[in-house]
């Protein structure tokens, strides 16, 4: 389900659930920020049903009243709509607690901090009450508490917009460009991949699906007004995207040499490696599309062998960035 319908869906529920009245669509379409963008009032009682329809479908019982005026209101009763009570087992409360921990940064580790004290409050026990913080085995379920850091400054805008389905503005540095190109995109969804942030949305300056590394904005992420004007497909398969361009499931190989003690995510995806000299090693790696640009970064530690266009591909970067 995408993030907006999502939301859209949450807020109709907080609004059926906390009123002692019945709510009119009218009163509905002028509290939900989701429905403001609706032009017509035929596209929202379309939206509207279909929305009080999924909610429906998930279990929410809503309740249709006609008021003395005749008009049509909705009521969700608390007492009607209570969940079970929660009661999670050890196991289930260290995934949860250790899916908390793996936020450290931005807005995210204050919602998850949130999240665990509620849960805390209904009596959840949790693993990481216990005294000390040594590393505990698998029964402590916290030998290990993974961090997915956040450093660039894009990263939380970005989420922003990917949440509230907002077009954005930013300065991009391509891996082959010494100067930042401006561009225009619709974020869809964003993913940590191999120790990096992606973003991966619809470009409006090159009409079609395009993926950023965060590391390479520079500047400020700037909102701008307006509907995407390009679907949103249900799923976005971010990591996909970057593994197409960085030669991931490629059915070519390419020779390079590379120098001892360096590059180690090319050796990492090495089909074989031999060794060259006391400083040079030759490597055989997967060839796709996307793999010049990133040998490209490794600068005067790595040779192309082979194909030839992919040397000449890497040549021809190598000289724009020189000619910079």
């Amino acid at each position: 389900m995408a993030i907006a319908k999502a939301e859209r869906l949450m807020n109709l529920a907080l609004c059926l659930m906390n009123t002692r009245r019945p709510v009119s669509k009218r009163e509905l379409r002028a509290s939900i920020e989701a429905y403001h963008e609706i032009g017509s009032d035929e596209a929202f009682n379309r939206m509207f049903e279909r929305d009080k329809d999924d909610l429906r479908e998930l279990g929410m019982v809503i309740e249709t009243v006609e008021s003395l005026d005749g008009e049509i209101g909705y009521l969700a009763r608390r007492d009607r709509n209570r969940l079970p009570e929660i009661a999670l087992d050890a196991e289930e409360a260290a995934a949860l607690s250790l899916a908390a921990k793996v936020w450290q940064q931005a807005r995210l580790a204050e919602a998850a901090s949130g999240a665990l004290q509620k849960l805390r409050a209904a009596g959840v026990p949790f693993d990481d009450e216990r005294d000390g913080d040594g590393p505990r085995d698998a029964a402590g379920h916290s030998a290990l508490e993974p961090r997915i850091p956040t450093p660039e400054p894009a990263f939380e805008p970005l989420m922003v917009a990917t949440r509230e389905r907002r077009p954005v503005a930013f300065d991009y540095r391509k891996a082959n460009a010494v100067r930042p190109e401006p561009r225009q995109v619709e974020p869809w969804a964003l993913e940590c991949w191999r120790g990096h942030w992606y973003l991966a949305g619809w470009d409006r300056d090159r009409g079609a699906v395009r993926v950023f590394r965060l590391s390479r904005i520079t500047g400020r992420v700037r909102t701008r007004g307006g509907a995407f004007t390009a679907e949103v497909p249900d799923h976005v398969d971010v990591r996909a995207a970057v593994a197409s361009w960085a030669g991931e499931g490629a059915t070519a190989t390419a020779r390079i040499r590379l120098r001892r003690d360096s590059g180690y995510p090319l050796r990492a995806r090495a089909v074989e490696t031999l060794p060259v000299d006391a400083d040079w090693d030759e490597l055989e790696i997967p060839y796709g599309h996307g793999l010049d640009a990133w040998l490209v970064e490794f600068g005067p530690d790595v040779v192309v062998l082979g194909p030839d266009e992919l040397r000449a591909d890497v040549v021809d970067r190598l000289r724009a960035v020189a000619k910079g």
